[in-house]
């Protein structure tokens, strides 16, 4: 992609956003956001397409240790200066160094305490014990383990264990490029690293004390030494052991995911030509995978996925049935099948007073995410028109797979659980970035002015909703 044309599209993506948020403002100026939350949300969108416009034909040319380099230590300086920062800001706005309406964070962050001081006095069978009987399964459990570890080794800081989610999302970024370059080539993998760096909820990702950071870090890394695995040919134990372990973990932050995992390696290796795999590699890869699954499936693992399945992922009418139990309208467009076409893009990014805080805060990523959208949904048709369909089968099917379980569950419109998709949305919004054709511009500007529209209509249903307009 030409230093012009990164620059055309930022300038295009802060523009869509300052006229929605001005046009927004003015028609329901007496529900518009506070201007602190125009303030988070204007810096959130600068930070993305400036930065993005500026470091990447800088960066661009440079050799590959260079670039990496520049990427890392760059994502690492404002995730670490944005976990230090937000840690004074939250306390400042809540009285506590943890983010709005914080009730996961506080949770895991006491029970690795308790679990720490176990640890410490050398009493392990009571945390084994006491996570069996307080938690809902496995995955509830990963991350708690992961906290007390921290908290045993380095002391009881909240500091500590951002710091490591900072470290582990600036390699991120490395491991986007690494994904990238491999499936789509270099000019892509070094896109994606840089939107990575510079992506704002990857960013704020760090200054919370949930799990999302490890959890996308885990089943990325996962992703990007599965496709290292096949595409190398390189059959060595350790690397067949390492995406094995990683896709053993990531069932420890959300089921689904491990499942995500298993299914896209799956689809990666039947759909392989026969230069990576051969017919008879297919067979005894394959069938290694669906053993794997099935020990997976008869574990602990596997009784807890049923329970997940039972509680989160049947009732399909969640959301609407939510609403409608709060006297709120409209409870009947939160249904899964009205959502499913937009799995990309929803939700929107929230420009009215009527919203939680954390979604304020993070307004203008969740914008971003939805400006990116249109590219990620474009990167499926260039595929298809490059014949690099096998390529992208990996990548596409945790995307789809992963989308697909979240829209038709319990949290269909919850930000935090479109996270995991973020990074894959980012690296298939750098392909079709960089395999642009100028007609494709036109269809461009038709989503603009539909985002727009959207953004507007969306925001419009909060308020009406609540009987506000």
């Amino acid at each position: 992609m030409s230093k012009k044309l990164t620059r055309y599209i930022a300038l295009y993506g802060i523009g869509v956003y300052l006229l929605a948020l001005l046009v927004i403002s003015v028609a329901f100026r007496e529900h518009a956001l506070q201007l602190k939350w125009m303030l988070w949300g204007i810096g959130e969108v600068l930070l993305f397409f400036l930065l993005t416009a500026v470091f990447y034909p800088r960066w661009k040319d440079d050799s590959t240790k260079t670039f990496l380099l520049k990427v890392f230590f760059v994502a690492l300086l404002l995730r670490v200066a944005y976990a230090v920062g937000v840690g004074y800001y939250y306390y400042y706005e809540t009285g506590r160094a943890f983010e709005y309406g914080a009730g996961d964070s506080r949770f895991y962050h006491s029970t690795a305490l308790l679990c720490s001081r176990w640890v410490r006095s050398g009493e392990l069978s009571n945390v084994f014990y006491y996570l069996r009987a307080n938690t809902m399964g496995f995955s509830d459990q990963g991350y708690i383990y992961w906290l007390t570890l921290i908290y045993s080794i380095f002391g009881r800081n909240l500091l500590t264990p951002r710091i490591f989610k900072a470290l582990m999302l600036a390699y991120l970024c490395v491991v986007i490029y690494k994904l990238g370059k491999r499936t789509f080539g270099e000019r892509t993998g070094r896109l994606a690293a840089v939107m990575c760096a510079f992506m704002p909820i990857l960013i704020q990702t760090c200054g919370m004390h949930t799990k999302e950071a490890e959890m996308l870090f885990v089943s990325i890394f996962a992703l990007e030494r599965m496709d290292y695995l096949i595409r190398s040919k390189k059959y060595t134990f350790w690397n067949i052991l390492v995406p094995i372990l990683l896709t053993g973990l990531s069932f420890g932050f959300r089921t689904i995911i491990g499942m995500c995992l298993i299914f896209a390696f799956l689809v990666f290796v039947m759909l392989s030509s026969k230069d990576l795999v051969s017919k008879k590699g297919k067979i005894i890869i394959a069938s290694s995978v669906v053993v794997l699954f099935f020990v997976f499936l008869f574990s602990p693992i596997g009784r807890e996925m049923k329970i997940v399945n039972r509680l989160k992922f049947t009732d399909l009418n969640y959301q609407s049935e939510r609403y409608e139990s709060m006297g709120m309208k409209h409870g009947e467009l939160a249904k899964s099948y009205y959502l499913a076409p937009g799995a990309f893009v929803v939700p929107l990014a929230p420009m009215v007073e009527e919203s939680p805080n954390h979604n304020k805060m993070i307004h203008g990523g969740t914008y971003v995410k939805n400006f990116l959208a249109f590219f990620a949904m474009l990167a499926i048709v260039i595929a298809f028109r490059q014949r690099k369909w096998r390529d992208f089968s990996l990548i596409g099917a945790y995307e789809f797979s992963y989308l697909a379980i979240i829209l038709f569950s319990f949290a269909a419109n919850s930000e935090r659980y479109h996270e995991p998709a973020l990074p894959l949305l980012i690296l298939m919004a750098a392909y079709a970035m960089t395999h642009l054709r100028h007609k494709d511009l036109k269809i461009f500007y038709v989503y603009c002015g539909l985002l727009f529209v959207a953004l507007f209509v969306w925001n419009w249903l909060k308020l009406s909703a609540r009987g506000l307009v």
